[in-house]
């Protein structure tokens, strides 16, 4: 009862994933990345760890078919399991546990793995894979966002509601460019998530800026202010001596 995709930007090494289903806070259990070196799905019955295993041997350099035979191999329970991996490379491998039922399908493309179960039909991932290629001059957020979205209108899965969804993308010096979580939507968690990722859109490089050069950043003007009235107003202008260094701050109205 889940459709997800992993995409690979080859003009940046970036990994991403999008990912629905009609149960809660799919995005920290199913998906794995690591930036430059590969993408881990674990879904169906889903044991995160088999994700953990799989993206540190991605990690390590192992093959995205290397990494599939590893996890299968390290779960007595993999037959409940759908797993698939992304490498470096960009190239994809998949396994689909025989206790899986209903309809489960995967499809791959150039730099991208899209993999469901519990399917309205077996056409769900070849419509996320064909909407991820159709344009890589996006980026890779937006490659992924219109990959779920075309799942879902392709039918999506048969459980239910999409109750929750996760959009995920790497990024250099160990900040992922993206990582937005749906945990609970009555019935719309794609339409929650693609409103979450254009309203993130403008805030991405402020706070890679914030994590990376805080000191280039000014401080808004009537926030620095109320900070120090109300330090002022508690008698803490000792612990906090904020107004003893107004001149080293740049302010922005």
């Amino acid at each position: 009862m889940t459709f997800s995709i992993i995409g690979r930007c080859a003009r940046t090494g970036a990994f991403g994933a999008a990912i629905t289903t009609s149960d809660l806070a799919v995005g920290g259990r199913c998906v794995r990345l690591n930036h430059g070196k590969g993408a881990m799905l674990s879904q169906h019955r889903t044991d995160s760890r088999l994700g953990d295993l799989g993206v540190s041997l991605l990690a390590q350099g192992a093959t995205a078919a290397e990494t599939v035979s590893n996890v299968v191999a390290s779960s007595d329970d993999i037959e409940w399991r759908q797993i698939g991996a992304l490498d470096a490379s960009g190239k994809a491998a998949v396994y689909h546990g025989r206790r899986m039922y209903s309809i489960y399908t995967h499809s791959i493309e150039k730099n991208c793995l899209a993999l469901g179960n519990i399917l309205a039909n077996d056409q769900v991932t070849a419509k996320m894979a064909a909407a991820f290629c159709e344009d890589d001059t996006l980026q890779l957020s937006e490659r992924l966002m219109r990959a779920l979205e075309a799942g879902r209108d392709a039918g999506g899965e048969i459980m239910g509601p999409l109750r929750s969804a996760a959009l995920r993308v790497t990024g250099e010096h160990g900040l992922d460019a993206q990582d937005l979580r749906i945990d609970m939507s009555a019935d719309t968690a794609v339409e929650d998530l693609r409103t979450l990722l254009d309203a993130y859109a403008d805030r991405e490089e402020l706070l890679r800026q914030v994590a990376l050069s805080p000191d280039t950043l000014p401080v808004m003007r009537s926030l620095f202010e109320a900070s120090i009235e109300r330090i002022s107003e508690l008698g803490l202008e000792a612990r906090f001596p904020t107004a003893q260094r107004r001149d080293s701050w740049t302010l922005r109205d």
